[in-house]
This record gives C-alpha cells, structure tokens and sequence, in this order.
C-alpha cells in the first residue's frame, strides 16, 4: 500500500502557532478534496476532549486542540489522532492518558523514562490515523531545541524520525529573536535531525512582509532551509478555541470591555476552559480572568468557576486567594454562579477523596453555595453527550470527570442526560453546576441564560462561527504559503 503524504510542523518554541497552522492547512487541503487528517504524538494539556476508541463503543480523551483540527478535517475525532496526553496535576506531575485511557501518573523524571515505552503506541496509532489518509499533517510540542529532552523523545523529532516524516520549522516573529531562534536550531540540533528539516516559515508578521525578505535570506544563507512562506497575523484565530496554559497567560491580560463582566477564577489546575469562548464571542460581554492574588471584582454579573484537573487543590487555593469571601459577597449582592464540572464540586458543602484519587488530602469544604457533596471515585467518565433542558431545549455537549455529586439541589438539575437528571440549582435560582461541558455552546441556551441575568444576547451561531474562522485561516494561508511546495514536501518520505 501507497504511504500517505505526511508533514510535521515543529517550532522553534511553545506557542509559536503551530496549532492554528495545522487546523488551517487540514482545512486547506481538505477543501481541495484531500482525505486530510492530523496526528500530534504528544500533547501537555488539561483541555481535553472527547474522541472515539475505534472498534469499540467506548471513548476517550484528546487535546482540545485536535478535536478542532479534526474539525477543520472534516472528520470525527478518534484517541489515535492525539495516543499521548499529559494532564498536569501538580507543579511536578501528571495524569498520562493513553490511546484515549488512563495509563497512569507520572512526576516530570519519571515520565523522561516512560517516554521510549510509549514510542510504539505512538507508531501505532499514526499507522492507523494514515491508513485512510492521502495526507497527514502532523504537530509537534514545543520546541526540538530542547536537545536535553531528545533522548526518548516521541513529540519532535524523536517521532519524526521513527515515522520518516518531513518536518517544517515555524518562527515566531511577533515575539522577536526569530532568526537567531530558527539559525539556532539548525546549529543545536544533531545532523540526523537537522536532516528532517525541509524548509521554515514565519508565522504571525504584522505589516508588510516584504519588509522581511532580508530576513529570509539571512535564516536560509546560514541553515541552507527555503522559506516556505510569511504568515500575517491571523485575525481570525482569536475566534478558534485557545488551547492550552500558555495561551490562557494572554488571556488574563486581554479581554475587550463589555457592559456585561463575566469573572473567571484563574484556577492552577484550570481545566477545559475553552467552555467559555461562546460566552466571549457575545457582544457586550466580557470574560475577564482573575489571576491569583487578584480579588474578584466587584461589578461581575456572573461568576463562573471552570473545570479543574485538581477540584480539591484548586479549592484550597481558591480559599488562600480570598476569593470565597468575594463569591459570597458577589451572591448577596444579587450576583449569579455557575460552576463547570470541577467548579461545579467546588460549589457544594463537601469535596471527599477517601481513595486519594487526586492526591493526599482527602476532604475539603466546598463553598457552600449548592446542597450538594462529591466523592471523587477512580473510574472516569468519558463520553460526548446529547442532552436537553428540563424545559425541552436540546444540548449537545461531552462529560469529562471523576467523581459522583449528589444532595437536595440535585432535584433542580440543570439538564438531562439520557433522561438522567445533571447538575444542581439553588433555591433561588442564582447559583448552578454541571457536569455538561459544552452547555454555553448552545446557542438557545445562552441567550436564554443572558437574558435571565439581564443581558440582550446576540443571534451568534456560535458553531458557525468557529466553522468560518477555520476556513478564514485556510483563506490567509492559501494566499502566504506555497501549498504546492509543502505537499511535495510531504512526498518525500
């Protein structure tokens, strides 16, 4: 059998857009009536999603990013697209998920060691991803400079190598330095993985590039590598869901002003906050996230406490950082809450651990705002979901968790799953929690919910617009990129 094209995009760095890049050359080349999918060996990242196990009824989980990129595709997602990802749960260790499942955790050393056993998963999976491909494209993790993390390597070019796929290097210009990063690489890296570079690409320019031609020539006079094009800033992936911690750092200092605040806890374990990004693509709305050591501001209509990949340690912090006397200042005040599945336990009167599933300590007052109490329990639930409002609205959304929540505001849910009751509401309506991630990207629900709250929602349909901000981005690089020379880089393999 004919292999499959297959590029590889690696960086120069950590967020120098590679994720962006993919999901708009997936949309490029599927628009051009390629079988397209997308590989990433390795991902670091507590966004997950919801992805099928193949030849199974069962799912798994993925990076965000690539539930995207599968989107940009055309194509459901399955756990091969994404076989490593890494889950931090604290400053020095990580949950590892493995062809969609829990594999185990693992402190940073630890996982150096792991990393070569995992190298035929990885294979395996991207032979299967390939099998009914004309062209994958491939996205790597930070940086292949990293020449102290080459040993076992199976995110850069550790993989590359193993699966013989062409590599395009991306400069970063917008953060400054990109000559000397890309001229750099090429000096540090060994000359089995110099040898996988076929050309660069500078990504995020502002202005006219031809100002930069000098540039070029510099980076190719000193590594022998053509540009393979200048990437304007793209505009339209600001409307793409933000993947990882990195990218929620630009986040915190950004935020256009709304007449409408939406805080946002800026959790140390945050996770699947791109639950938000509906809720920030509304007009008049703004989603401001409160860094630590910030205090929740006083004129928020809403407060919204997202998901956590340690609902327990993000709860003690959340109390370190006073901000559950600024939650129950907000309420009497008349402020509303909602709580996103770790935010959602957080909500309640008791977090319990008895088996240590998230670490040593083992109970934690919650806030006290929902008559609820979770016990974490070893067993993940891992599923997309079709659901509705107890009033008939349909929802569509994925669940992602551990743990079971129970307790009299349960008897108010906020949607039902399979006919099964989710979530809790309070008494007085003001404050609720879910399971469901995905709830506030359904558009009747978010109006619905605005408008409740006082706010004139928009007619936003909101997955529309990640559909047109994808082929925006296919649009920007179909007009800067040589596509022709990247598919015949992806033939020589």
């Amino acid at each position: 059998m004919t292999k499959p094209l297959a590029l590889m995009l690696q960086g120069t760095g950590s967020d120098v857009g590679k994720t962006v890049l993919v999901a708009g050359l997936c949309r490029l080349f599927a628009r051009r009536g390629l079988r397209v999918r997308l590989f990433k060996p390795q991902n670091m990242s507590n966004n997950a999603a919801v992805a099928a196990i193949p030849g199974t009824s069962e799912s798994g989980e993925i990076g965000r990013a690539q539930w995207l990129q599968a989107l940009a595709c055309g194509v459901a997602p399955t756990v091969h697209m994404n076989p490593v990802l890494l889950k931090p749960q604290s400053e020095t260790g990580s949950q590892i998920v493995v062809q969609g499942k829990v594999f185990g955790s693992a402190k940073g050393r630890d996982y150096q060691r792991l990393k070569p056993q995992l190298l035929d998963k990885v294979l395996e999976s991207f032979a299967i991803t390939a099998a009914d491909a004309d062209l994958v494209i491939v996205e790597g993790a930070g940086s292949p400079a990293e020449v102290n993390l080459r040993a076992g390597d199976i995110a850069n070019m550790g993989f590359a190598t193993a699966a013989n796929v062409p590599v395009v290097l991306v400069g970063d210009i917008d953060r400054g330095g990109v000559i000397a990063s890309l001229v750099g690489t090429h000096t540090i890296l060994p000359d089995a993985d110099r040898a996988m570079i076929r050309g660069f690409l500078i990504n995020k320019f502002r202005g006219d590039p031809t100002l930069f031609d000098e540039g070029l020539d510099t980076v190719t006079r000193h590594t022998g590598w053509p540009s393979l094009g200048v990437v304007p800033w793209l505009r339209d992936a600001a409307r793409l869901p933000a993947e990882d911690s990195v990218a929620l750092e630009r986040l915190s200092r950004s935020g256009a002003p709304g007449r409408f605040l939406v805080a946002v806890p800026q959790l140390d374990r945050i996770a699947n906050f791109d639950d938000l990004d509906p809720l920030r693509a509304e007009p008049g709305v703004e989603v401001r996230f409160v860094r630590p050591g910030d205090r929740l501001p006083a004129e928020a209509r809403l407060v919204l406490i997202p998901g956590s990949k340690s609902t327990i340690g993000d709860l003690l912090a959340f109390r370190r950082n006073g901000w559950d006397a600024d939650l129950h200042q907000h309420v009497a005040r008349g402020g509303a809450v909602v709580g996103l599945c770790g935010g959602y336990q957080m909500l309640g009167r008791r977090v319990l651990d008895p088996d240590g599933v998230e670490g040593e300590t083992r109970a934690a007052d919650g806030l006290g705002l929902l008559d609820v109490e979770t016990v974490m329990e070893e067993e993940k639930t891992v599923r997309e979901v079709r659901a509705e409002t107890p009033v008939g609205e349909p929802l569509q959304g994925y669940e992602i968790h551990m743990g079971r929540t129970t307790g009299s505001d349960c008897a108010r849910p906020v949607a039902l799953v399979d006919g099964v009751p989710d979530g809790a509401t309070s008494t007085d309506g003001r404050v609720f929690g879910t399971y469901l991630h995905g709830l506030l990207a359904a558009d009747g629900f978010r109006r619905r919910f605005l408008q409740g709250l006082g706010h004139a929602a928009g007619e936003i349909d909101y997955r529309a617009s990640i559909e047109a901000a994808l082929d925006g981005v296919a649009d920007e690089l179909e007009r800067h990129l040589d596509a022709a020379r990247l598919l015949a880089i992806a033939g020589q393999r």
